[in-house]
């Protein structure tokens, strides 16, 4: 079974709300749903026994439908920089990659929301093992947990751009959105978190209407419809103006600067013309962009830009005014920079 213990389910799928419901339904009062919050993802525990301040027939009532599920680590891998990258096994035999970066003030956990991808952009590693399935919330947290656990303190920030694409798993995203930002779960700041989405516009106006004010971060890469539909095929269901609409829309809803992330590929996406169309659409949203140098995926063919053409690239838009900044990739040696996370087959 999925799930690991057959008929039961890892309470962590539960919001808050939810877990109040089913304690209630047990014949508990709700305030008890803050209290097993507060043991799980303040206090850690993995086990319903060690709740000791909770009634015995409470939690005899939980175990028989809920267990609470732990992640090992199959894999730990160490950058020359530091950046470190766990490969976790999930209970269906199936794996994810996450990914913790070391910045100067900053230590940024890269969250997976899918086992492998639908969208198949041609550079990224991600898609080409195809779609296998979401995860479900409590496989989102745990990677947060895991790392909490293993590390001993929090992170800083907290990026969903990891496997997969988190719109496309709106419902299990968004739902560990809130657990992380409830004040009785893991009590994140919500500028701390980022989802960032290779454009699909539905999650993009469900994401405006969440309640927590999360950064939003929009992989664009390339600044016209067709080089984007063959960069980023997502783009031929849902073209760049609708993208760009929506993205406007979102920012008029949630007061909030959104960025607009760019991976340069050499003889791709990196001429005078790309940085001109970027600029134009990053002057009409207001909007931040993060530059990105390719980080070379095995078997793809694309190669990353050289520095004259970034540094072009870079002048050009800091010229028109548009608020920019290079992200300098990190853990490539260990394929766990931009675009390169993988997983790998089933076990």
């Amino acid at each position: 079974a999925r799930r690991g213990y057959m008929h039961k389910e890892d309470i962590k799928n539960l919001g808050l709300s939810e877990l109040k419901k089913i304690i209630e339904s047990i014949g508990a009062p709700g305030y008890r749903a803050k209290q097993i919050f507060a043991w799980i993802y303040k206090k850690g525990v993995y086990s319903f026994k060690a709740m000791d301040n909770l009634p015995r027939p409470l939690l005899d009532g939980l175990e028989r439908d809920y267990y609470i599920g732990a992640f090992e680590s199959s894999e730990h891998l160490m950058s020359r920089d530091r950046t470190e990258k766990f490969l976790f096994g999930l209970s269906d035999g199936n794996f994810i990659e996450t990914v913790l970066i070391f910045g100067k003030d900053r230590k940024t956990i890269c969250l997976s929301t899918q086992v492998g991808c639908k969208f198949a952009c041609p550079f990224c590693a991600s898609g080409r093992m195809g779609f296998v399935r979401d995860l479900t919330s409590s496989e989102i947290i745990e990677q947060i947990l895991f790392l909490q656990r293993m590390i001993g303190h929090k992170m800083t920030n907290y990026v969903f751009m990891g496997m997969g694409e988190p719109l496309d798993n709106y419902k299990n995203t968004s739902k560990a959105v809130l657990i992380m930002n409830e004040k009785q779960g893991l009590a994140i700041g919500a500028r701390r978190i980022t989802i960032s989405t290779c454009g699909v516009i539905p999650g993009i106006k469900n994401l405006s209407g969440l309640g927590p004010q999360v950064n939003l971060s929009v992989s664009l890469h390339a600044s016209n419809d067709r080089l984007r539909d063959r960069l980023v095929p997502i783009n031929k269901k849902y073209p760049l103006e609708g993208l760009v609409e929506a993205c406007g829309q979102y920012i008029k809803k949630t007061n909030r600067m959104i960025t607009l992330e760019y991976v340069l590929i050499r003889g791709e996406n990196d001429s005078l013309e790309d940085a001109e169309g970027l600029a134009a659409i990053a002057k009409r949203l207001r909007a931040k962009v993060n530059l990105i140098e390719y980080s070379p995926v095995p078997g793809r063919g694309f190669k990353p830009p050289i520095k004259k053409d970034i540094d072009f690239f870079m002048a050009r838009l800091l010229n028109k005014k548009i608020k920019t900044t290079l992200r300098i990739s990190k853990g490539a040696d260990i394929q766990a920079a931009c675009g390169q996370l993988s997983g790998k087959r089933k076990a």
